[in-house]
């Protein structure tokens, strides 16, 4: 009995999180014309106990419950404690934005919640069904957030195309799922990884399995040649919607890979190694070339995001302990960079101004010269410039796709970082040195300054003092 009750504890911040999610359900149900007042403060309560119960288990042995279908690791950790902390801020910032254009609902919240708790099982699913619940749990709620603005026709016309394509995706995994059940014998990723590693299997079979499995996986990532939805959806999606879907669902599906493709079939490498290498080197070559001809900043930081999702594809497909520590070092440095670049968008927004075109940006140095300031920094690290974080984040990916003398792709990721520094140095020349659009001046609430302000200074500090978050990562994995 008291085994059990450990193994439980293993998931409780999942538990907790659950609980959570209904009892603000129920409050969105009854609590009358505060119901999203109280949604809030209770989400944000429900995020941070989440994140403190996740931090005191860190120090705990690792471990498997509900049947070996569930993993308690330090990647689960880690993982797991940076979508909880994302979502608060991206909470925090969606606040005002939602309440000027009457979108502040209970039902945001709830969905939010229910979204983070998909998000935590898949970081610890260690079973294809229980993998395959929580993404399905995630995604249905991004679904609904995507077309939460009913009168817009364009948030509408975003979430049909999200939820038809991420049916497709799904269907597309599940088959995956099957084959690679049909070769193994078994859907736990314990008993794949021993099948795959004896050597035995149809390997045919197992390659086809595969194919499918990553096209669930590049859907999931936003990965050219699955990318078709992520611009449009982006754009499409009220801003605060398109900050949940930038940040911690990219966490979640990153989970996904290294559970499928390192823990589960690392032995099978030679198989998705070249499915990956042509994903990466695609989604970096087109994701960077079509960003420069955006006028639209969302739909270039959708842009953007596929070319950062094929840096992170690159630690990956090197199949080294290495490789996979430089993945999650950007995944991480990549969610808290999309968190202020949104969050930007959101700070210079109001009633009636959607802050969303390049041209919005002119002159915002002589009207704001801090938040220009950290506008400038986010652009920087986002085009890998030293010395701030995401300089790192690239350095270490490409480093790792060197030491197994994939020279060619290696240049290909350096040659895409120089031609993707000239979007992002071009909003940089439009707030300094365009003339004024004549916008007012920002009227987002103090306490999302402040976090703003705190957020991108966190990106230059992690620049200037990367080694322990590097060695963090480098320490998952050893």
């Amino acid at each position: 009995m008291t085994s059990y009750i450990d193994n439980i504890a293993l998931a409780l911040p999942e538990l907790f999180i659950l609980f959570m999610a209904c009892v603000i359900l129920l409050v969105v149900a009854f609590a009358g014309k505060k119901e999203a007042s109280f949604a809030y403060g209770l989400s944000q309560f429900t995020l941070a106990v989440t994140a403190l119960l996740i931090y005191l288990g860190m120090a705990g042995e690792s471990g498997f419950t509900f049947s070996d279908s569930y993993i308690k690791d330090p990647l689960s950790d880690i993982l797991k404690l940076a979508i909880c902390l994302i979502n608060m801020v991206v909470l925090l910032y969606s606040t005002s934005y939602l309440k000027q254009r009457q979108l502040f609902k209970g039902e945001y919240y709830v969905l939010a919640i229910f979204s983070t708790l998909g998000m935590m099982v898949l970081v610890s699913a260690y079973h294809l069904v229980t993998i395959y619940l929580g993404l399905e749990l995630m995604s249905l709620c991004l679904y609904a957030m995507v077309a939460m603005h009913r009168d817009s026709s364009i948030a509408t016309e975003a979430a049909m195309k999200y939820f038809i394509l991420g049916a497709i995706a799904s269907g597309m995994l599940l088959y995956g799922m099957s084959i690679i059940y049909g070769a193994t014998g078994s859907l736990s990723i314990n008993i794949i990884a021993e099948r795959v590693s004896a050597g035995d299997l149809d390997q045919t079979v197992l390659s086809f399995g595969l194919v499918f499995l990553i096209i669930g996986i590049g859907f999931k990532l936003g990965a050219v040649p699955f990318h078709m939805w992520l611009p449009d959806v982006y754009q499409g999606a009220p801003t605060a919607v398109t900050l949940f879907i930038a940040a911690a669902p990219k966490v979640a599906a990153f989970a996904m890979m290294i559970r499928l493709l390192v823990d589960g079939l690392a032995d099978a490498h030679q198989h998705w190694q070249g499915m990956l290498i042509m994903l990466a080197v695609l989604s970096m070559i087109i994701g960077n070339v079509i960003a420069i001809a955006q006028t639209n900043l969302k739909r270039m930081l959708a842009y953007s995001t596929i070319s950062h999702v094929g840096f992170i594809l690159l630690g990956v497909l090197s199949a080294t302990q290495a490789g996979y520590s430089a993945s999650l070092f950007y995944v991480l440095v990549y969610a808290l960079m999309s968190l202020g670049a949104f969050g930007m968008i959101i700070l210079m927004s109001r009633n009636g101004f959607e802050a969303e075109q390049i041209e919005d940006y002119k002159g915002l140095a002589q009207r704001n010269p801090w938040f220009a300031l950290m506008m400038m920094l986010l652009m920087f690290s986002m085009a890998g410039i030293p010395p701030l974080v995401g300089f790192y984040a690239k350095l270490t990916v490409i480093q790792s796709i060197i030491d197994i003398e994939l020279i060619s792709v290696a240049v290909v990721a350096v040659l895409m970082s120089v031609i993707g520094a000239f979007y992002y140095l071009r909003i940089i020349k439009v707030m300094y040195f365009d003339k004024e659009s004549g916008q007012h001046a920002l009227s987002a609430p103090l306490d999302m300054k402040i976090m703003f302000s705190v957020n991108v200074c966190t990106i230059f500090i992690l620049g200037i003092f990367p080694g322990a978050l590097l060695a963090l990562c480098s320490g998952i994995f050893s």
